[in-house]
């Protein structure tokens, strides 16, 4: 496996010292996973500013993520396990917590019309887990046995 490492340069050093108000600063931050060990810097926290690169993170860490339930609901189809509705249950409330985070965290980083088509995506995972947890009920539901009295 080979090492990934990342070098900034800028040029035109000027030698100047700059003090940034980390607090002031408006944008997006999340802790890097750090998964790489070498001897340089490690990353505790990092936070963009520039929009467009906000917006390139964001769509990639939602598409990984959607990613993630299309498989669950894809493995949940073909299998024809029915004690799987726990999980699906799981799911479910999973896939409702990311809708809000999204509608809360990043809408205000993202483009309406993305943001339109994201939360129609999300609501149709929603409807397909929601369909697969009615048939698993109706499937695992014991059918009534009538009895009949004899004289």
């Amino acid at each position: 496996m080979s090492e990934k490492h990342y070098f900034i340069h800028r040029e035109g050093n000027t030698n100047e010292l700059i003090y940034l108000d980390y607090n002031k600063l408006k944008g997006f931050d999340f802790l890097p996973k750090n998964n790489i060990k070498y001897d340089g810097i490690i990353v505790n926290k990092m936070v963009v500013i520039k929009s467009s690169m906000i917006e390139k993170v964001l769509k990639r860490k939602i598409k990984r993520k959607l990613e993630l339930y299309l498989k669950l609901i894809m493995n949940f189809i073909d299998s024809d396990d029915s004690t799987s509705s726990g999980t699906l249950r799981e799911a479910l409330n999973d896939l409702t917590r990311y809708k809000n985070i999204i509608d809360k965290k990043y809408k205000k980083y993202l483009d309406e019309k993305y943001l339109k088509i994201l939360l129609r995506k999300i609501a149709l995972l929603e409807y397909e887990i929601k369909s697969k947890l009615i048939i698993n009920e109706y499937e695992i539901e014991p059918e009534e046995k009538t009895t009949h009295r004899t004289r």
